[in-house]
């Protein structure tokens, strides 16, 4: 077989290529090779002294802003603010205030929107406005993609950096903690009220946030909440692991999240970080602003959460719930379940305080009319198990005697239209049967209601029924005499032998075995009592 030239040219040239793409390979590998044995040295001439940026050994034996041994290394820290109104800040003196101690350190001031008016940042100083812009990429307003340090460092307005190893204490001290539950590193700020250290715990079942007080001041504090001004250290991954990392109020966003969570602060003695502008409003004009939106914010902030209700160190209560001026928690409940128990919780605190008012009110209503009433049903249950109303209820159920109606004026003219009290509490005939309704308010219809009975050879009975389990005949004798038992803060009447009335209507052993009012949408998890 004969190879012609153009074949012999054309075999040549492949050999050819193949030979330099195996020395080009070859080299390729080679290079790779020299990089990560690079790479390696680099990293381990890179392993940090405590400190920043574990830079360049100066006086003293301190790390120094660039790498070690002469190897860069970023910052460690980027410090945030996120506390300030827009009428009136300090936002620029304390971003000069750490740069010009730190001039390496990442400074990021966080808004809900563009501050009106304009903030004035130096150098070196950031703005990250949170809402959403129809221009902008989705990462322009997340802050996870503006930190790019191990810490964070959360200051409030008007601080200062006097110290510029203050934040290597923290760092050391966070460190030390190897991981434990102690998440967070708190330092005070030196103003005239001392930074408090709290016991937190947030039960969202009963929607409630309860704080206590805690050893304060002392070094080495280790609690679950702070109040007052402090500066806190927290790791950036931990920080951006919470659900809402930046929520207003700062402080009472962050430690209801990390509460939760089971995780600490740290409250340190030292070191104190100073805070010149103090007080931080100029005038009663602009902390009265600052107040106001405080109270708006702390409202807003706790509804997102689902606590209605805050117990304070003090013993004072903020509620954030519905109340007589608005609507009830829930909307109409169907198949016996309230929309909240699919949620895994109970009913909402300010509905229960509601439901208290309006029975304790309603009660005192029928005693002073001689009409004869006994608790019916779940309230009768909530106040053998409770003294109270069941904690998953959202209504009260009174029976009362047919023919003690026309003693009470609230009641005996409801055939003809509704009545709003002078106490703005609605009477009414309910739609769904024939028995009466007393709502806390026309806005509210949290309610009591009223079943009348009446007796008929020695059985009280009724004329229409519902389909509620409670709702059937019984014997009168359960009712000769009525007996005083508590419930929700008053003394009520219920029938004399509860145990066999209860059991008669819902079932053997109804006392002792909690159940939602419908199990086959929704059981109650009995472990979790």
């Amino acid at each position: 077989m004969r190879i012609s030239f153009c074949q012999g040219l054309l075999t040549g040239a492949i050999i050819l290529n193949l030979l330099i793409l195996y020395y080009v390979s070859r080299a390729q590998q080679h290079m790779m090779e020299k990089r990560k044995e690079l790479g390696r040295g680099t990293r381990r001439a890179a392993l940090p002294a405590s400190g920043l940026g574990g830079g360049l050994v100066g006086a003293g034996g301190e790390p120094g802003v660039g790498g070690v041994e002469g190897h860069s290394r970023g910052p460690r820290v980027t410090v945030l603010l996120r506390e300030f109104e827009n009428f009136e800040n300090y936002v620029g003196d304390v971003a000069n205030s750490f740069l010009r101690q730190r001039p390496e350190l990442p400074f990021l001031a966080v808004a809900d929107t563009s501050p009106y008016p304009p903030l004035v940042l130096p150098e070196g100083a950031r703005l990250l406005v949170l809402s959403p812009s129809p221009d902008q990429p989705p990462q322009a307003h997340r802050p996870e993609f503006h930190v790019q340090t191990e810490f964070v460092l959360l200051v409030p307005d008007g601080v200062e950096l006097e110290q510029p190893r203050a934040i290597e204490r923290l760092i050391r001290e966070l460190e030390g903690e190897g991981g434990g539950p102690v998440r967070l590193v708190a330092a005070p700020v030196l103003v005239r009220s001392a930074v408090q250290c709290l016991h937190l715990r947030v039960n969202l079942r009963e929607w409630t946030a309860t704080y206590s007080t805690a050893a304060s001041g002392s070094s080495g504090s280790v609690c679950t909440a702070l109040q007052g001004d402090a500066i806190v250290l927290i790791r950036t991954e931990d920080l951006f692991n919470l659900s809402v990392p930046l929520g207003r109020p700062l402080f009472s966003s962050l430690f209801v999240q990390t509460a939760l969570r089971g995780w600490k602060v740290k409250l340190l003695e030292t070191p104190c970080f100073s805070a010149n502008h103090r007080p931080l409003f100029s005038s009663a004009h602009n902390q009265w602003k600052a107040d106001t939106r405080l109270k708006e914010v702390t409202g807003k902030l706790m509804r997102s959460f689902g606590l209605k209700r805050l117990l304070l160190p003090d013993g004072k209560e903020q509620w954030h719930g519905c109340s007589k001026e608005t609507p009830r928690c829930f909307g109409t409940v169907q198949e016996d379940t309230p929309d909240y128990l699919y949620l895994d919780r109970w009913t909402p605190p300010c509905c229960l305080r509601a439901l208290r008012e309006t029975t304790k009110y309603v009660i005192n209503i029928l005693e002073s009319s001689g009409v004869r009433y006994w608790l019916e049903g779940g309230s009768l249950l909530g106040a053998i198990r409770h003294q109270d109303i069941i904690p998953w209820d959202y209504d009260v159920d009174l029976g009362i005697y047919l023919e003690d109606v026309p003693n009470c004026d609230h009641l005996k003219n409801l055939d003809s239209g509704s009545l709003v009290d002078a106490n703005g509490y609605v009477w009414e005939r309910a739609v769904e049967g024939d028995f009466y309704r007393v709502q806390y308010s026309e806005a509210n219809h949290l309610h009591v209601d009223l079943w009348p009975f009446y007796s008929r050879n020695g059985v009280m009975t009724k004329d229409t029924w519902t389909e509620h389990k409670q709702d059937v005949e019984f014997p009168e004798h359960f009712l000769q005499p009525l007996v005083p038992m508590p419930f929700a803060g008053i003394t009520a009447y219920g029938p004399n032998n509860h145990r066999a009335f209860l059991e008669l209507k819902f079932g053997e052993g109804v006392i002792e075995n909690p159940q939602y009012p419908n199990p086959a949408k929704k059981r109650l998890d009995r472990s979790k009592l």
